[in-house]
């Protein structure tokens, strides 16, 4: 100890003395008494560094309407030329609207204003003069924070949100990046890279521009503090299965706090007081009341908000054909009959579940007319019986020695395809227990009258249970983050679908997505449920709807929903949404010549944003 107190005293001698040293006459270590050409030098590399980067607050420093009124592409701030070797700064204050895209917009143009490089929008979306759509590849890169990035919770952080704009112009490019703090305290960034300016450096100008948003330049003042008014209760499950824990159900819960004003911030369950009505360890709804006690800025509130919302609790998750201890007699439970018209095929997914003890106790398809009287049937043992049926129709692949096993707990697909010749075709394709995929097929099944064919799926000492899902099931799935497996459309056919379509209700676009794509995943495109889509096949004047926008969000959750997909042998495609909503009432959602369609390489897939759909 005593040495290493004798080496420190050592070193901080000499350091000392090195300092003292540097006032002395001849010393050049620190410029003081150096010679004044030093001192101007060190200067000029100061201010030169200074220059690189510049602050920019653009006039006028308030743009557009403080209501978020204004208009897209109506206003502007004043244009600022773009030199080359210096770094801008713009700070900003962005007050969005409604969706992703009422935010701020940076124009890249040139002095005439005749050609935009780039209008670069906040939400990862961008575009030029000579851009085909969007198609941003080959004119800049783009890249946010997280591909999974929460847009709906993003949409209502840039309600106030502290951003800051870097332009860095380069000799035949600019680069672009943005970072923003959002009302939530969330950040985020937006980054557009290696931005064309079609090689004229010296001819680069940038502008703002908004779309029903406002922006405030400059540094950012303290914002005052805010009450609790209201609380939205998000990601709760609509069931739970009896036996699920409490903490297990809300595992995924949040609350969206409005503030008195108009600001919102969402928070988890440990910034909330929860309690159940009447209890959790029973069959039935059950309402789950949450108290918030906080102000925007996490002080004590005046007064806490209270928010509540029902899940119910049952002994199966699913919609179920048959008793599910297997019990069920031949035919004794069935689905409803679904009319397949001529040119369509009807598909279900669901998973069998059997005895075990025959080969026939599975699922069964029965075809008949919409007045129940019957064509016949066939079973998943290759065998079906009735005047549709002939000797010779059916074929499969079935494992036979292990058959009984292999169907217990099988997820089955069902293709029920009318012809419009008098004949149907019925397909089961089936993911085994064993984790190989068997075919059953029975082809051109006789004596159908094209215009009068229905069909229903029963069983025999079995039962079906409707499981497929798509999305998480607290609503919380990203766009497009789950999907169907691709399903092929021929020429001239029509493919169909049921399903029930749940949503977190927070806009009009948390639903059902339908994307259609070439066998390779090439897209051509795809369409939302609420009257919007986009892509190659999309075109403004193809949609049409009779929804009733007012309450949309209300009676699209738990709409029973049947979809058809058309291949209509042109280069062009249809799709159609029939929706039987929660209100009672049904509504029509059309597109229709959908176009740039491959008429030999076309199908699609079923998907959805903040939603998820159970097929029936």
């Amino acid at each position: 100890m005593k040495n290493l107190k004798k080496i420190a005293t050592a070193f901080c001698t000499a350091a000392l003395g090195m300092v003292m040293l540097t006032g002395c006459e001849g010393s050049e270590l620190y410029s003081i008494g150096a010679p004044d050409w030093i001192s101007d030098k060190v200067d000029s590399i100061a201010a030169a560094k200074a220059a690189k980067v510049v602050t920019l607050i653009p006039t006028p420093e308030i743009l557009g309407a403080e209501d978020n009124s204004q208009d897209w592409w109506s206003v502007f701030t004043d244009d600022v030329q773009l030199e080359q070797g210096k770094t801008y700064q713009i700070p900003l204050t962005n007050y969005g609207g409604a969706s992703n895209w009422n935010n701020f917009v940076i124009i890249l143009r040139n002095a005439a204003k005749d050609y935009e490089y780039a209008v670069l929008r906040a939400d990862n979306w961008g575009w030029g003069t000579g851009y085909t759509g969007e198609e941003s590849a080959g004119h800049f890169d783009k890249s946010m924070e997280s591909d999974s990035r929460d847009w709906a919770s993003w949409a209502k952080a840039m309600s106030r949100a502290q951003c800051m704009i870097t332009i860095i112009p380069n000799p035949t490019t600019v680069d672009v990046k943005i970072t923003m703090v959002g009302a939530n305290g969330a950040s985020y960034s937006q980054n557009y890279l290696n931005v064309d300016i079609n090689n004229s450096p010296e001819d680069l100008y940038l502008s703002f521009t908004v779309d029903h948003s406002h922006i405030v330049f400059g540094v950012p003042v303290d914002i005052p503090d805010s009450n609790p008014a209201s609380l939205k209760l998000n990601g709760l499950p609509s069931k739970a299965l009896l036996g699920t824990t409490f903490d297990e159900a809300i595992a995924n819960l949040t609350a969206e706090i409005t503030f008195e004003d108009g600001m919102t911030k969402t928070v988890g369950i440990d910034e909330l007081e929860l309690q159940v009505i009447p209890d959790f360890e029973t069959l039935g709804t059950k309402t789950l009341v949450a108290v918030y006690n906080k102000t925007f800025k996490g002080e004590a509130a005046v007064k806490p908000v209270i928010g509540t919302t029902t899940i119910n609790i049952v002994d199966k998750m699913f919609t179920c054909i048959g008793k599910t201890d297997n019990s069920s007699g031949f035919r004794e439970e069935k689905t409803e009959n679904f009319k397949v018209a001529p040119g369509e095929t009807y598909i279900h997914f669901f998973t069998n579940y059997t005895n075990g003890a025959e080969n026939w106790n599975n699922f069964i398809i029965t075809l008949c007319k919409a007045d129940g009287t019957e064509y016949g049937f066939v079973r998943a043992d290759n065998w079906g019986i009735g005047d549709c049926y002939w000797d010779g129709c059916q074929s499969c692949n079935w494992d036979w020695a292990n058959f009984k096993t292999i169907l217990n707990g099988a997820k089955v697909t069902t293709y029920v395809t009318n012809n419009g010749d008098g004949t149907a075709d019925v397909k089961a394709v089936v993911l085994g227990s064993d984790g190989n995929t068997y075919t059953q097929s029975y082809t051109g099944l006789k004596n159908i009258d094209a215009n009068d064919l229905c069909f229903n799926l029963s069983m025999e000492k079995a039962h079906l249970e409707f499981d497929k899902v798509i999305g998480a099931e607290d609503n919380s799935s990203a766009f497009r983050a789950d999907a169907t497996d691709f399903i092929a459309v021929p020429a001239g056919r029509t493919i169909v679908n049921r399903f029930i379509n749940y949503t977190n209700g927070a806009e009009n676009w948390n639903n059902f997505i339908i994307t259609l794509y070439k066998a390779d995943g090439t897209e051509y495109g795809f369409v939302r449920a609420d009257n919007w889509g986009l892509g190659d096949c999309y075109w403004d004047g193809c949609q049409t709807c009779d929804w009733d926008w007012t309450n949309f969000k209300t009676n699209i959750n738990e709409a029973k929903v049947t979809t058809y997909i058309t291949n209509n042998g042109d280069g062009t495609a249809d799709v159609k949404a029939v929706a039987v909503c929660s209100n009672g009432n049904t509504y029509t959602q059309n597109y229709k010549g959908l176009k740039n369609i491959d008429v030999n390489d076309f199908g699609f897939r079923l998907s959805m944003e903040k939603a998820h759909i159970v097929f029936e």
